[in-house]
């Protein structure tokens, strides 16, 4: 039940009641616990249901973010501090007081690394005030908090959990179940949308027996869908993290303070794909437990959810790593034939196309172009197809490619680079004063773009039957339509036809 005090409209869940904000049309409620604090015995754990309160709790503030080093290209929000006691959720929703509106949950991106609900581009004001949807926004545990797989070192005193931020993300889910009703939202019409790590999470979510029935429709933006390993390789990343950490002790990874687990969590992001070049150090591991299979293999063999999905990439992913001098996408020739040897080495039985026949899909190109768009497809768009040419068979599917770039991005060299959809996603084009996106113009054309862009995003998730868009036919594998987002939106057939033709059974090596 909803209730306002001094216009704070206060909401009973199930664990206490919290009260919110409003401004104009839309009221949001931030930083409500979804879980108990993750620390001490519960480090390493499957989350808990939060001890319940009963004093109205002040939901004004985002709650605080894991642990992690600051760059600049991802600024965590104002005044957000970093605490290991993270699990938290943030709402939004239209003040007019009717009930059983659309549900679209968020979960972001930050390589499993990096990153926090509170980032500013994540504000979900516009998507609840223009779509009459309730926007929920969820932090989860990142870095060797929620990304390693340490259950190699379980005994009768230590119990360590794998994939422990998949289960946050499970949690939140369960809460919204619980919960989202009372914000007016309507807990069967749930879509799970994520970018990065979080379109990741999205499409490995789809393969988890445990989260059926938790959300009804997912939009995967830049999945890194291979990015998921096998619990051989998560107990190697773990055993080199405790090497770095200098220490194997259960107890001490316990009792250590969070901070002084950040530092060599850098260390071994950039130390893993030095190693192993193409590979993430935090990352999915297929336990057998929560996951059990590889979620691209899942999809082809129609195991995933069969529920609506919307897919898609950006034209140019890699440049924004090159530019950040980035470990996670190897551009160099010589890496990126160390990576298809090792590829080749972990799967002797499959016959791999050969690199010459891979390399003459981007003749034509510089070197550096060519590396860029060979690791664009290798990590992004190849996965991305690889699913939608699956899923289209049990579930309705569309497929996108975002293409528009203003012009400062074009000078930089950087173009529709990975993460440039997420303003236009969001309708928040204009999230910094610091923004130099728009200082040689487009702002008008970038308006109209996040204007068509939200409006699909928001069509798709307000859908109550499988046709969401007439003008943008569904996926299948006769046709392959495909959304070209630009200037001008058009849907081109077989868009990846030539990515499709040179990179052929690819998609053997992982599944």
């Amino acid at each position: 039940m909803t209730t306002t005090h001094n216009n704070a409209p206060v909401v009973q869940t199930l664990h206490g009641p919290v009260r919110g904000s409003t401004e104009g049309a839309v009221s949001s409620w931030k930083g409500i616990r979804y879980a108990a604090p993750p620390v001490g015995p519960l480090r390493f754990r499957a989350p808990v249901p939060p001890e319940p309160w009963t004093d109205v709790y002040d939901a004004t503030e985002y709650g605080p973010c894991e642990p992690q080093s600051r760059i600049a290209v991802i600024p965590l929000g104002d005044n957000v501090v970093m605490d290991e006691d993270c699990l938290s959720l943030n709402v939004w929703a239209p003040t007019e007081n009717a009930s059983k509106k659309p549900v679209m949950v968020w979960i972001h991106g930050g390589a499993y690394f990096r990153g926090a609900s509170s980032q500013p581009v994540y504000d979900g004001r516009s998507l609840a005030e223009n779509g009459d949807v309730v926007v929920v926004t969820v932090n989860y545990r990142i870095g060797v908090f929620g990304f390693v797989d340490f259950s190699s070192l379980n005994s009768e005193e230590h119990t360590f959990d794998s994939n422990v931020a998949l289960r946050d993300m499970i949690a939140a889910l369960r809460w919204v179940q619980g919960n989202i009703k009372g914000f007016g939202g309507d807990p069967d019409r749930v879509t799970l949308f994520g970018e990065s790590a979080g379109g990741g999470a999205v499409t490995t979510l789809m393969t988890v027996p445990s989260a059926r029935g938790l959300f009804h429709r997912a939009i995967a933006q830049s999945s890194p869908a291979t990015s998921v390993y096998g619990s051989e390789r998560g107990d190697k990343v773990a055993h080199t993290f405790l090497e770095i950490f200098g220490g194997a002790d259960g107890r001490l990874l316990r009792s250590v303070a969070a901070e002084d687990l950040v530092g060599p969590s850098d260390e071994l992001f950039a130390r893993i794909p030095q190693e192993t070049p193409g590979t993430l150090a935090f990352a999915p591991i297929v336990d057998g437990d929560l996951l059990p299979d590889y979620p691209v293999r899942a999809f082809r063999r129609g195991n995933a959810h069969p529920i609506p999905l919307l897919i898609g990439t950006n034209k140019d992913e890699s440049s924004l790593f090159r530019m950040m001098k980035s470990p996670l996408m190897p551009i160099d020739p010589d890496v990126i034939r160390a990576m298809f040897a090792e590829i080749a080495d972990e799967h002797p039985h499959v016959e791999l196309p050969e690199h010459s026949q891979i390399e003459s899909a981007y003749s034509g190109l510089s070197q550096v172009n060519a590396g860029l768009g060979l690791t664009r497809d290798f990590g992004f768009r190849l996965p991305t197809l690889w699913i939608a040419e699956a899923h289209s068979r049990v579930a309705p599917t569309w497929l996108y490619r975002f293409d528009y770039a203003p012009a400062m991005l074009k000078v930089l060299k950087i173009g529709a680079t990975h993460g440039t959809e997420l303003p236009y996603v969001f309708g928040n084009i204009t999230h910094s004063a610091k923004d130099i996106t728009y200082k040689l113009g487009g702002l008008g054309t970038a308006r109209h773009v996040a204007d068509r862009m939200q409006a699909r995003w928001l069509a798709f998730a307000k859908a109550s039957d499988s046709q969401q868009d007439p003008s943008w036919p569904a996926y299948d594998t006769n046709q392959r339509a495909t959304l070209v987002v630009d200037k001008q939106d058009s849907v081109v057939d077989d868009l990846d036809c030539e990515i499709r033709e040179a990179w052929g059974e690819t998609v053997i090596a992982f599944t």
